[in-house]
């Protein structure tokens, strides 16, 4: 008999994670958790939306063993980490869910709780944390580390010897050059080109990537990120196209003032 499974959220990312339970043939999904009210009873892939968050003991002491968190990120990876917590003291074992298409070395070490997603590609030696997403396409080369809580969005691409700090997001269609390190809780923008080192709690956009802005994230309710420097007491919610357009608008400003 296969072992039982939960997934915790049932959005996008769930249903991306329920299609590799299904075409992997390894683990029996028995359904997902959710706090919306709306979605419970709702079905994807034949699996019921069971209820909010707050059954998963429950569920855990009718015998289902495995768990992964299906909820992903655009930002902000704090939530899933707190999740992967929640999942583990209750006593789930964090599944691992690799689509049959992607390829992974044998050398590759995986952390609990590791989704791979198709097409995508992690090379020799290369080590991946607990509760890492390597999604849709996205290249791992050889002996990057990656620690825990990071996303690796769709299409992006790490070249060898990569170190990426806990909770970090690289955003889509990002690269990096190799041996570079990008610290912990960054926000690596779509598109960005890494050419550099970047230090904890760094947003960096464009190409080559720029760092925009430094400084101690939190979590607000709205699950989006806020950053306080020390030069001013200035609070905004992270978003990659803005930043982009203001640092567009500064470079311009700034070549404008330059020629003036």
């Amino acid at each position: 008999m296969l072992p039982k499974l939960v997934i915790v959220g049932a959005g996008g990312h769930a249903r991306v994670l329920a299609e590799i339970v299904y075409l992997s043939k390894q683990f029996q999904l028995v359904g997902f958790t959710d706090p919306d009210p709306k979605l419970k009873g709702m079905k994807i892939f034949d699996a019921p939306v069971l209820g909010p968050d707050e059954i998963l003991p429950s569920l855990r002491s009718q015998g289902v063993e495995e768990a992964i968190v299906g909820v992903g990120s655009s930002e902000d990876n704090h939530p899933r980490s707190l999740l992967f917590e929640r999942i583990v003291r209750i006593g789930f074992h964090p599944a691992l869910l690799i689509h049959p298409t992607a390829v992974l070395s044998p050398t590759v070490e995986i952390g609990r709780g590791v989704a791979v997603m198709a097409q995508a590609v992690v090379n020799p030696n290369a080590r991946l944390g607990d509760n890492v997403i390597v999604n849709t396409g996205a290249i791992v080369e050889h002996d990057c580390i990656l620690g825990d809580h990071v996303h690796v969005a769709s299409g992006a691409c790490l070249s060898g010897g990569v170190r990426v700090g806990k909770k970090s997001f690289i955003g889509v269609g990002a690269s990096s050059i190799q041996n570079v390190s990008i610290g912990e809780g960054c926000l690596i923008g779509g598109g960005a080109a890494v050419v550099g080192d970047i230090p904890d709690h760094s947003v960096a956009l464009g190409v080559p990537a720029r760092i925009v802005k430094r400084g101690t994230v939190k979590t607000s309710m709205k699950n989006r990120r806020t950053y306080e420097t020390t030069e001013a007491a200035e609070k905004y919610s992270v978003s990659s196209k803005e930043q982009i357009k203001r640092q567009r608008h500064r470079e311009v400003e700034k070549r404008l003032i330059d020629r003036g």
